[in-house]
């Protein structure tokens, strides 16, 4: 077919701006008790896993193993909470069930031959004290439930920001930053992707001795080289429980490095490096935001490195429900002193709910975290605030560095907020990157971002080469070679955009607008066939996608046409 007499699509950005697949965003639970054993796998690859620390530090693993980071992750069907749940909204059925010594999540709305089915459930996420989730795996691709127990109000619900969801979210990733604060010795992604894994994914359940004592080598073994957190400089001190309970507006991996890759000791802003907005006047706090909401206490300011998170909390056990009162008053104590206590509400031992009460989470559905700002009078909590339409916010780094210049990581930071959908961050984006781009001009985060920036503003020509010069630099950055296929597609060079997005769509078939974008590109030069197997491959992994469901209906008529949006 002529080049000139191609139909005209309209091809879709792969920055999840623009994402086809994008989604607006009765319970009987039995729980077994967790398995005595914390390995995944018969052979964890030279990582002993708890266990190995118990012959010399019996009292300590009795305790932890039943605590919630011991117990933050494991086998689905050793854990598995079970329930059935419909939702209003998108007309779903879910139901959590065991069968045959296997988890399972089936998935139906009457009516819709598409949306009935059946997931193994292979693993869960979260200890169930707040809430947990379940994975599952597709061609090796995991991904989140898309429903989660929630423990505090005893009810399945959707994940966090799908609770009016009109489609069914099945391609959830399970990403790396997950499985790396909720389980341990998790494999590296397989190149070029986010979620495509070897099973098992990672060793062991839950969080093990070495995450914060470092590697088990058979040095460590010998106790020689087992590191005491305790007696780490306070940075690093602090780091080991940061790289789980910091979370910060936006976070920035440095180049070639990952939050998994983080090691006990070592500096975690190596690794990753987080920002928050400063003076928003926001009073909501995020479910991981401990660490940010502690720095802004009274307690932490006037104590400095001298306060950690193991002043008040023994990360090897936790206090029982009856004992809890009086271990945290005690802690409180340590710094106000007994005749403190004395004359401060005697007929009140419990601190808690005045100056730590639980309050609810602005990130998480029907899920309330304690206030760690430890406030002398309590504030409610406000509904997240929307985002400055003047763009006065700012961006600081957390926690803060003095005199240190990090044009590549908030120009990047920028541009993340950009690309989430806060349209106010794109000035400032853009003028960070403007400068970044010549500071770093082989970095290709950098060079993809500016891209999508110009992209934004029309200019193909720029955008194609920086696009170009990332993928020399980076042959695996999705997001380049989507992109990058926009622009070949706009300019009727199919077989460019084809050769880019396959390639992409391979390492990310959840990506539903790129199996789209070659399944509509596939139609318009007559490849009915190709068209149709793109699509089912999209549906494979969103069966509920109506842009999906209405092209395949299309493609399967006597006479295939192209849906164009």
């Amino acid at each position: 077919m002529p080049d000139n007499l191609r139909p005209k699509c309209q091809w879709v950005l792969g920055m999840s701006l623009y994402l086809v697949g994008a989604f607006s965003p009765s319970v009987c639970a039995q729980q077994t008790k967790p398995a005595p054993h914390d390995s995944i796998v018969s052979d964890a690859g030279g990582s002993p896993g708890n266990e190995a620390c118990a012959p010399c530090h019996a009292d300590v693993y009795r305790s932890y193993v039943q605590t919630a980071m011991a117990q933050a992750s494991g086998l689905a069907v050793q854990n598995l909470i079970a329930g059935d749940f419909q939702h209003a909204p998108s007309g779903v059925h879910y139901r959590v069930y065991a069968s045959q010594s296997e988890a399972w999540l089936s998935f139906e709305r009457i009516g819709d031959p598409l949306v009935r089915g059946t997931r193994k459930l292979l693993y869960f996420i979260g200890s169930g004290r707040r809430g947990r989730t379940y994975l599952f795996s597709v061609d090796g691709f995991f991904f989140e439930s898309p429903i989660n127990w929630y423990a505090q109000k005893r009810l399945w619900d959707m994940a966090p920001a799908f609770q009016s969801a009109q489609q069914i979210p099945l391609s959830l990733p399970a990403s790396p930053s997950c499985l790396a604060c909720h389980t341990s010795n998790m494999q590296t992604p397989a190149p070029g992707t986010e979620n495509k894994y070897s099973l098992p994914p990672f060793a062991h359940a839950g969080i093990t001795c070495e995450r914060c004592h470092g590697p088990a080598t058979g040095r460590a073994l010998s106790g020689s080289g087992v590191i005491n957190p305790a007696k780490l400089p306070p940075a690093r001190r602090d780091a080991i429980c940061m790289q789980c309970h910091l979370e910060g507006n936006v976070a920035i991996e440095q180049p070639g490095k990952h939050l998994y890759d983080f090691q006990p000791g070592t500096d975690l802003s190596e690794y990753v490096r987080y920002y928050v907005f400063a003076d928003d006047g926001t009073r909501s706090l995020r479910a991981v935001s401990q660490s940010e909401a502690l720095a802004s206490s009274v307690c932490k300011r006037k104590a400095g490195d001298a306060m950690s998170c193991t002043s008040c909390h023994d990360p090897h056990s936790s206090p029982s429900a009856d004992g809890a009162i009086s271990f945290y008053r005690t802690k409180c104590l340590a710094c106000h002193g007994a005749p403190f206590g004395a004359r401060h509400h005697p007929d009140k031992p419990d601190c808690r709910p005045c100056h730590m009460p639980p309050v609810t989470s602005a990130d998480v559905a029907h899920t309330q975290a304690t206030d760690h700002r430890i406030l002398r009078i309590p504030i409610p909590a406000m509904p997240p605030q929307q985002p400055n339409p003047l763009g006065l916010r700012r961006l600081v780094r957390f926690p803060p560095v003095k005199n240190e210049e990090d044009m590549r990581d908030l120009a990047l930071a920028w541009e993340s907020l950009a690309e989430g959908g806060m349209r106010f961050a794109i000035p400032e984006a853009e003028a960070r990157l403007r400068k970044a781009v010549l500071a770093t001009p082989g970095d290709p985060a950098v060079l993809t971002a500016w891209g999508y920036i110009e992209q934004l503003h029309g200019k193909r020509t720029e955008a194609r080469k920086n696009y170009q010069r990332a993928l020399e630099i980076d042959p695996l950055s999705n997001s380049a070679a989507i992109n990058l296929g926009v622009i070949e597609a706009q300019e009727e060079h199919v077989d460019r955009a084809i050769s880019l997005w396959r390639q992409a769509f391979e390492r990310a078939p959840a990506k539903s607008a790129v199996g789209l974008n070659l399944a509509r590109v596939s139609c318009s030069i007559g490849q009915f066939d190709q068209a149709r197997t793109y699509t089912l491959r999209v549906l494979e992994f969103n069966p509920d996608l109506p842009e999906a469901k209405k092209l395949l209906r299309e493609l399967s008529a006597d006479r295939p046409s192209c849906a164009t949006r």
